[in-house]
């Protein structure tokens, strides 16, 4: 029997250990030396919470799942019925097939089919590589259908630093600025650093999370010399875990996992880099076009800290 999860990739190298799961390309687990880099989930378990899966043709949420495009109005499925809206794109529920495999590599592949409220056809291929330094990964959305379509992309993983939880972790995040939200988590405004409002989730310079909920978009992030964004969660010894990402994503959702049940809250810090703002759909930011034969290629890395 194929576990809930779908078919199981193991890839190593080094003190490195991923295992991918087939149904939405996830990142079931990833370690270092046996130490947990990611929260993980289990192979016969439906998985919780986008836990380490790959997000297309949006992440996010589209507003009420309600947008235009090319004068035509568009409604989504709401797949996130409690606050109304359309979440995550189309990718995470499908099974995908290898395109490639080695012992540190792998390349999955799934169509998202025409559908209503996405009368669209993208091919998705998530190619996963394990080195020295860490879990990187390519996100490939190129438009094999007849007509132009909006696409953007990101990733889900639940990062872990070490022991305990969310509260107990040092972050350092190099965003300038964010989007405050209102109660169902769609942006209202613009926060910039120099605001008041801002220095709740002032990052940049790292400090504990202690109690702070975060579930926000950051943006203006200050780039590494090679370009990427880096993201990073210490324990107190200074180990722990870091998320790196290209130019093609200048966002970043991050979230605490704030959850009604304590033996399931803030277990791990979604770090998810995007294409795109969230309900990019509506206002258009960020928002890639995809002609025929286009595509839109994102990247990310997950390292240890040592």
């Amino acid at each position: 029997m194929v576990p809930v999860s779908g078919e199981q990739y193991e890839l190593e190298y080094g003190g490195y250990h991923a295992t991918i799961a087939s149904v939405g390309a996830s990142l079931r687990e990833l370690t270092f030396n046996s130490r947990h880099l990611v929260v993980p989930f289990a192979a016969e378990e439906v998985r919780p919470a986008f836990r380490g899966v790959v997000l297309a043709p949006w992440p996010n949420r589209v507003a009420k799942g309600q947008y235009t495009f090319n004068g035509v109005d568009e409604q989504l499925a709401l797949t996130e019925p409690k606050r109304g809206h359309a979440l995550h794109g189309l990718a995470c529920w499908l099974n995908f097939t290898v395109v490639s495999r080695g012992p540190d590599r792998i390349a999955l592949s799934a169509i998202i089919e025409p559908q209503v409220g996405y009368p669209h056809r993208i091919e998705v291929v998530v190619t996963y590589r394990l080195d020295s330094t860490g879990l990187s990964c390519t996100l490939d959305g190129v438009n094999i259908g007849g007509t132009t379509a909006p696409y953007a992309a990101s990733t889900h993983p639940y990062l872990v630093a070490g022991p305990g939880r969310v509260d107990e972790w040092t972050f350092e995040l190099p965003a300038s600025s964010f989007l405050a939200v209102d109660d169902v988590l769609i942006p209202t405004h613009e926060v910039r650093a120099g605001d008041g409002e801002f220095d709740v989730f002032d990052f940049r310079e790292a400090r504990p999370i202690a109690s702070t909920e975060i579930d926000h978009a950051f943006s203006d992030l200050t780039r590494e010399e090679n370009g990427d964004a880096v993201v990073r969660l210490t324990v107190a010894d200074g180990s722990g875990v870091e998320l790196s990402w290209d130019d093609t994503s200048p966002w970043v959702q991050v979230h605490t996992a704030d959850l009604p049940d304590e033996s399931r809250s803030r277990l791990g810090l979604a770090v998810e880099p995007m294409s795109c703002a969230p309900d990019a759909f509506n206002s258009g930011v960020d928002l890639d076009v995809l002609g025929p034969g286009e595509n839109l290629e994102i990247s990310w890395r997950i390292a240890a800290i040592v």
